[in-house]
Formats: structure tokens, sequence, C-alpha cells
């Protein structure tokens, strides 16, 4: 039988996982990362691949996602305030970046950094939040 999974987040750090795959592994949760290895060797090219995918089964995903809500930290400016969606209000925001383009996909870094809303999934950059 072929498993379907779900792509519950991805990391820049393999230690920046380990919270959330204890959490979800004590809950009964399968955890698999993907380019776990990959970044572990190589941690400067995290970005450049996408960082340290966290998959579950997709009948966990509801589940997972629940606990994962719980454990997340949200975006903030400079004076640690939550970045507030302009379309829904919600504070719960993260850091987007697009990575169109082979510019961009060889050197993230050079992204202007934008706001997906995780509510309404709006992307808005810094100038309008």
């Amino acid at each position: 039988m072929k498993e379907k999974f779900f792509v519950l987040g991805a990391f820049e750090y393999v230690a920046d996982v380990e919270i959330l795959k204890g959490k979800l592994t004590s809950e009964g949760i399968a955890v698999f990362l993907k380019d776990e290895n990959i970044v572990n060797a190589d941690p400067l090219i995290s970005n450049a691949i996408g960082g340290v995918k966290v998959m579950v089964y997709e009948e966990d995903a509801e589940q997972a996602l629940r606990i994962y809500n719980t454990l997340r930290n949200y975006a903030v400016d400079a004076h640690g305030h939550p970045i507030i969606c302009p379309n829904c209000k919600a504070a719960r925001s993260e850091s987007y970046y697009a990575r169109r383009g082979v510019f961009y996909k060889l050197f993230p870094f050079f992204e202007k950094r934008k706001y997906k809303c995780l509510n309404c999934n709006m992307i808005t950059n810094p100038l309008h939040v």
C-alpha cells in the first residue's frame, strides 16, 4: 500500500524540528523528516533546498496541524509585536519566500522578506504590514 504524506512545515535547521517531532511522536503520530541529512551535512544550503520538511501521514494531518499550531512561533516585527494581516487582521503570519527565478533559488537571502497569513493566505511585504 502506498502511503500519502502531508508536509506539515519546513524549517531552516534540524534543531528547530526536534521539539515538534518529539511532541508529535509523544501523541502517537509518525513523523518523517525530508532532507534532514543534507541540512545536517551542510547547513548553509538549507535555504536553497527549502529546509528540513516535517511530514506526517495524510490521515494524521489534522491532528498534527492542531499540535503544531499550539507550538509554532508567528512572525514579529522589530519591536517584538506580531505581524497583523491587513486583510483579516489575524496575528498568524510567518515569513514567506517565493523563490521565483533561478537567481533567488540559488541565492534566497537576496529576496526581500514577505509574510504569509496562515488564516487567509494573503502575502504581504513588510512595507504594507
